[in-house]
């Protein structure tokens, strides 16, 4: 019989947003009368903007005719999407070349993949709460994870402990689940550490286009020496509402260089070219089309609208939950508004009363982590109604 991968035993029962899945169809099931209103998983409920869906239009059109028709395409991405991605880092002020933009289906499947890249016996640093994906993909790898606090002391920012030695470092900035985002000085810290300890950070900005207040940075590229010390993964998920569509971008400077056990020098951005030509043929003609026109004018003034609307939905969840004098965290600069269980409750038992008492999904902070087991996540991705009337029922139940 064959050898299994066993660390599979290590992992959860089931991904986090599995459960929740399993819940909200069992209490359905019982209580087909009742209204659900689902504010758990970050899932965009907007229609993608109308300058994109031209352009997805025409990438079909284009293989319907033997001169336009594409086969497969460069597993790195067609050059017109890695160069309108290179022009919209220089809108902020930071300078990439092309041939460091590796187009994926997404932010999820990257921050797995490039465990690919890493030996199993690097020391990994990971908040905690934190996205399950990053966890769960070490796991699968038979990694063993340092964990670092964010808790309400440090405003669910935890800064590095120069004490502790860490090889592979992940932040996600703004957090998911908690909202909160660093400011330069504090990412200044985090770089400066990681190349205290020659180590690489994985940074997730897959909600960069959510922050509003100009003094915080879009990329950690926006910091000096991170050129020499970061990967960083994006998403069209949320920023254009490629959610089913499936679109991202990683970004590998070719400055990352280190050096193996024989000498020889690696680099990381060849390392990844290397993966990604062996084991992914590229994201489809027709879906690239439409992501380089997120990034025309008139798709990002598109996008943009779109995202406040979701941005006035957070204002709206943040408000109610400040009216009942409920303690809560991001909201701004994010989609994700993170908040104390009333009652000191736990965040399942929470999960149960809030989907039977009020009908409303949300996402229990013990999902993401031991420091999440008293917290709750709702997130601005519905529509404005369901929004209002989920916010009059939380009014209502407490």
């Amino acid at each position: 019989m064959p050898k299994l991968n066993e660390n599979y035993l290590n992992l959860k029962e089931s991904y986090l947003f599995s459960e929740i899945s399993h819940r909200v169809n069992s209490y359905i099931s019982t209580n087909p009368d009742k209204r659900v209103i689902r504010l758990g998983i970050g899932d965009v409920t907007l229609p993608i903007g109308p300058a994109v869906i031209s352009q997805l239009h025409e990438g079909v059109n284009a293989l319907a005719n033997a001169e336009t028709f594409k086969g497969y395409g460069p597993e790195q991405g067609y050059a017109f999407l890695r160069e309108a991605i290179v022009d919209y880092y220089k809108q902020n002020n930071v300078i990439i070349d092309a041939d460091e933009v590796f187009v994926s289906d997404g932010a999820k499947s990257d921050t797995g993949n490039i465990t690919d890249l890493f030996d199993k016996d690097n020391v990994i640093l990971i908040p905690d709460p934190v996205y399950p994906v990053y966890v769960d993909t070490n796991i699968m790898n038979g990694r063993n994870i340092t964990y670092i606090d964010a808790n309400i002391q440090n405003n669910f920012l935890p800064m590095p402990d120069h004490s502790v030695h860490a090889d592979i470092i992940y932040i996600c900035s703004p957090n998911n689940p908690t909202g909160a985002a660093y400011n330069k000085e504090q990412l200044k810290e985090w770089v400066d550490y990681a190349l205290e300890n020659n180590a690489v950070i994985l940074y997730d900005s897959a909600y960069e286009c959510f922050i509003t207040d100009e003094t915080l940075p879009r990329s950690i590229f926006a910091i000096d020496g991170a050129k020499k010390c970061a990967i960083e993964f994006c998403s069209l998920s949320k920023t254009a509402g490629f959610t089913g569509t499936r679109c991202g971008y990683t970004i590998v400077p070719k400055d990352l260089t280190f050096t193996a056990s024989n000498t020889a020098q690696m680099s990381l951005n060849a390392m990844w070219n290397r993966r990604q030509t062996t084991k992914f043929n590229g994201v489809s003609y027709i879906v690239q089309k439409g992501a380089a026109a997120v990034f025309s004018v008139e798709g990002m003034a598109q996008c943009k609208k779109n995202i406040q609307y979701y941005q006035e939905n957070a204002r709206i969840i943040a408000e109610g939950l400040a009216q009942k004098n409920i303690r809560y965290f991001g909201g701004v600069n994010s989609p994700y508004i993170w908040f104390e269980c009333p009652n000191n409750m736990d965040s399942w038992d929470f999960f149960d009363y809030l989907l039977c008492h009020a009908q409303i999904v949300g996402t229990p902070g013990a999902g993401f982590g031991k420091n999440g087991q008293k917290f709750f996540r709702l997130t601005s991705f519905g529509n404005r109604e369901n929004t209002i009337e989920a916010m009059e029922r939380i009014n209502k139940l407490f």
